[in-house]
């Protein structure tokens, strides 16, 4: 499977995550021991994600598991470990809100209102999750420091998860770390942009000379993400120059995409932003 993304997808990077079943990873330590694999970053698994829980067990178990992660990324010089922080304990929205899109009620007052409704109950409960999220993230920059491993906050799609755009950025300067920095994903940020949360381009103006990496995902409004770049709303030619020149762009297709469409749409890509 490495192989076949590398040779005949014509990919040098790979991304890797963490969860990959067990009795895979001696075939990964060799092929990459080999020299013929390099790995752009790690996506720590879904167990990794309690940052936020109110549980002390619960959270040390996730940096037990973070602190794992880094330790592979250690092992098969992988540069940087992508996390996913958690959550705030609301009932999830973000789906209703794009439901109400599709059924052509984008903007009603019943949209508004319950987006409204959405940001005050969040408002109200996500500071004390943060605080819990900030208290292992030192934990984790740290180790990570002492690994030459960089961690990159992912911001994901649902409104409901840590963290948001403003709690992201908040994060960034309090650590004022070199170890920490900022995961973007296109699709996310669009599907965000489409519900009325941000501005992606505002966004990446921001944010952007902090961006590590990105995964490279198309949308189809509201929120058909998985896309080949180039076949949805998200503007690659006014985003992508808003990034760092050493920005790593990671391909995150649906799993029904062809290898041929992958093959044109990387071609697209070298042909607008080179290499």
């Amino acid at each position: 499977m490495l192989r076949e993304i590398k040779t005949s997808l014509g990919f040098d990077l790979i991304e890797l995550d963490h969860s990959i079943h067990g009795s895979l990873m001696p075939g990964i330590h060799k092929i990459f021991e080999s020299g013929e694999i390099r790995f752009s970053n790690l996506v720590a698994s879904s167990d990794c994600h309690k940052f936020s829980a109110a549980s002390t067990e619960e959270r040390e178990r996730a940096v037990t598991r973070v602190f794992r992660a880094i330790d592979l990324a250690g092992q098969l010089n992988v540069p940087f470990v992508v996390l996913h922080l958690g959550k705030v304990n609301m009932p999830p929205i973000t789906d209703r809100l794009i439901a109400m899109a599709k059924a052509g009620r984008y903007l009603s007052r019943d949209y508004v209102k319950m987006k409204i409704n959405a940001v005050r109950e969040r408002e109200a409960i996500a500071p004390e999750c943060v605080e819990r999220v900030k208290d292992c993230l030192r934990r984790v920059i740290d180790y990570a420091a002492s690994k030459n491993v960089r961690i990159g906050l992912e911001v994901r799609r649902d409104y409901e998860q840590i963290p948001t755009e403003r709690e992201l950025a908040e994060l960034l300067q309090e650590m004022n770390s070199p170890q920490l920095g900022y995961w973007h994903d296109f699709g996310h940020s669009q599907v965000k942009e489409n519900l009325g949360f941000i501005d992606h381009d505002e966004w990446l103006r921001a944010v952007g000379p902090r961006v590590f990496g990105c995964h490279v995902q198309d949308c189809i409004w509201p929120a058909r993400e998985g896309q080949l770049p180039f076949t949805g709303a998200v503007d690659f030619e006014k985003l992508v120059p808003l990034l760092p020149a050493n920005c790593l762009f990671v391909w995150k297709m649906n799993p029904n995409t062809t290898a041929d469409a992958i093959r044109r749409s990387v071609q697209a890509w070298k042909e607008r932003f080179g290499e």
